[in-house]
């Protein structure tokens, strides 16, 4: 068995299993293993098992024990009865009463992964002798249970975080179209509120870099020589802040009379 059983019970027969259940229906000696047929019963019955999820297990809790108690002893905690899976007129001696154990899955290392029908005399390695009942020795088989592994957490990715990420959106949108070189005819594409320096990046690159300097022949001529520079700036009258403050001078009456409300009076 690949896989820990999730449950036990007794059938009248193979045929009156649910779906999923498998009767043990011959010992390991390859006699019959009709537990109750010879105690005055014209039929006895089989024990069956199954490694699915049932609705009845919906959550795929797994065997952890098996124990063999008597009728006049109580129930132990966590325990249950094993299931019936009986024909009307077949009935289960109570002198012994077959119980388990259910855990949930990853809450046990240790679980039941097969049950075998024996004689009361045979020996099982490796097994675990749960006990006798109607002239049958009952075996087990506890393993190690693989735990499942834990699913990763859902990241929970806002807006600003996802406008970020470097995979698109949607995938069947068309590709994008590349973008245009650097270089004029980048500049025809800049917005007149953009610039064609990047300050972002110390090698940005300018619509005027590889272009050569070189003045104009007007000029060329008349700032040869220093004498003729100082010439060429003869004409540039420098203003100081008295000249610009008397020059834009400006008083300011007609906002600060409607800011007191007074009617405008004649100088």
């Amino acid at each position: 068995m690949n896989t820990p059983l999730t449950g036990l019970g007794w059938t009248s027969a193979a045929s009156v299993a649910p779906a999923g259940w498998t009767a043990i229906t011959t010992t390991v000696e390859g006699a019959s293993a009709n537990f109750g047929k010879g105690f005055a019963q014209k039929s006895g019955y089989y024990l069956c098992f199954t490694s699915t999820i049932s609705s009845e297990n919906p959550a795929g809790d797994i065997i952890a024990d098996v124990v063999i108690l008597s009728d006049k002893s109580p129930l132990p905690s966590g325990y249950v009865h094993v299931k019936e899976f009986l024909d009307p007129k077949t009935s289960v001696s109570k002198k012994k009463r077959l119980c388990l154990k259910l855990i949930p899955l990853g809450a046990t290392e240790l679980a039941v992964f097969e049950i075998l029908v024996s004689s009361k005399s045979k020996v099982l390695p490796n097994y675990l002798r749960i006990g006798e009942m109607s002239g049958f020795a009952l075996w087990c088989k506890k393993d190690h249970v693989l735990k499942p592994k834990p699913l990763p957490k859902p990241r929970k990715i806002n807006l600003e975080m996802k406008q970020l990420s470097l995979e698109p959106d949607n995938t069947d949108a068309p590709p994008e179209k590349p973008a245009a070189p650097f270089g004029p005819k980048r500049q025809a594409t800049l917005k007149p509120h953009e610039s064609i320096y990047e300050s972002s990046n110390v090698y940005a690159i300018s619509a005027m870099d590889g272009v050569p300097f070189a003045l104009h022949p007007k000029f060329e001529n008349s700032i040869s020589s220093r004498s003729s520079a100082s010439s060429f700036f003869k004409d540039v009258h420098i203003k100081s802040l008295t000249d610009i403050e008397k020059e834009y001078n400006y008083g300011f009456v007609v906002e600060r009379t409607a800011a007191a409300r007074l009617p405008p009076t004649i100088s």
